[in-house]
């Protein structure tokens, strides 16, 4: 069964939009699927298939000559001089939609379609399966918070053909992915960070910790979070900052942006495992802000997502915002709610005169808990939407 995934509405809007698009997202999101899918008269050629390149790279001029328009070619950074040729090809013919590009190595993918196609490209982010994808499947929708979204676990019945095939993941990001994008990383110690970072999951990132727990400079360990950012495998979600009295934190909170990769790297081998972690609130949290950091951005052309936290202690997990439109959400992993664990989001809503806030929980009843404030069942918006949205 083909899952319709969010982004094709997205990048059928880039498509009437910009004459290059960039589909960008880790390995094994479904990128290539996404484009073949929309796009199934469209020439295909794919820069990690020898013959492919070389049928690019001989003659790129001719061949491009050749192919106007109406081209997909996968995992573009593979090649990074096809940019400015293809951006005298756009400019001689200028259309929208003409080639789509799909690429996981981000850094590199962006700098290059930045400096060589600015004005000419619009980039779509590809995201593992999110909860609303699938809805319709309801044994992949339970498993979906542990196992996490990367689409080929879903062929696979077995936890421990699931394991398996996580662990080749990691492996094959760290020793070929990473290599491939011209850095020079030992992969042993960016796993060793990978896995520290799963123990932090959650928190304000600290990278003095890292450094001294890896006996790294705070450079290095600054330059590792760069590399695992840019590949999508983590998230620096930033604080907010307001012009008001109350002193802010300034530190990024840190997120691993697929719980699989997550309770992987954590030693989680089974669903049981997750109920007696420690870290299963912070892992919670992460996955619904991912789900609706997703969804928002699907939403929205491009709307700020931070969290708030005051020195006090004083937190709010999520602040959206769309042009002067803002929205606060507080995440519990519990099925009840307290006076005292809401106290984050009124500060926040008051200090910053924000008029909808949301608490998303895993109870059974949506709430109106103040003038403003509401309690939303998680399982009211698994299957998609976005929070008084």
């Amino acid at each position: 069964m083909l899952i319709r995934r969010d982004e094709t509405a997205a990048l059928q809007f880039h498509l009437r939009t910009f004459p290059v698009v960039l589909v960008a997202g880790p390995r094994q999101s479904g990128k290539t699927t996404l484009v073949r899918a929309a796009l199934p008269s469209w020439k295909y050629l794919d820069l990690e298939n020898p013959t492919d390149l070389d049928l690019l790279t001989s003659d790129p001029e001719g061949f491009l000559a050749a192919n106007p328009g109406n081209l997909i070619i996968d995992e573009a950074q593979r090649w990074p001089q096809l940019f400015p040729i293809l951006r005298g090809v756009v400019d001689r013919k200028r259309r929208p939609g003409s080639f789509v590009l799909t690429g996981s190595a981000a850094p590199p993918l962006m700098k290059q379609s930045g400096e060589s196609l600015a004005g000419r490209v619009g980039v779509l982010e590809m995201t593992p399966f999110g909860s609303s994808e699938l809805g319709a499947r309801p044994k992949w929708l339970a498993q979906r918070w542990f196992w996490g979204g990367l689409p080929p676990l879903y062929a696979l019945s077995a936890a421990q053909s699931k394991t398996a095939w996580l662990e080749q993941y990691v492996r094959t990001f760290l020793e070929r992915d990473i290599p491939a994008m011209g850095i020079q990383v030992a992969p042993v110690r960016l796993r060793k960070l990978w896995m520290m970072l799963a123990h932090v999951h959650g928190g304000l990132l600290n990278v003095s910790d890292l450094a001294r727990s890896l006996d790294l400079s705070v450079p290095a360990v600054s330059h590792h979070l760069d590399i695992l950012e840019g590949a999508f495998m983590i998230r620096r979600l930033q604080p907010y900052h307001a012009n008001i009295s109350k002193r802010l934190v300034k530190s990024p909170k840190l997120y691993i942006r697929d719980t699989g990769l997550l309770h992987h790297l954590a030693g989680l081998r089974k669903p049981q495992d997750l109920e007696t972690w420690p870290g299963r609130g912070n892992s919670w949290e992460g996955f619904v802000l991912e789900e609706l950091i997703r969804r928002a951005k699907l939403r929205w052309p491009a709307p700020g997502c931070y969290f708030w936290r005051t020195q006090a202690g004083a937190e709010a997990d999520l602040i959206v915002e769309n042009g002067r439109t803002r929205l606060v959400v507080e995440v519990k992993a519990g099925s009840t709610l307290s006076s005292k664990g809401l106290l984050g989001i009124r500060q926040c809503m008051k200090d910053l005169h924000v008029r909808s806030g949301f608490v998303v929980y895993r109870g059974e009843r949506a709430l109106q808990l103040a003038p403003g404030l509401s309690a939303i069942p998680w399982a009211r918006l698994e299957k998609g939407g976005f929070p008084g949205a």
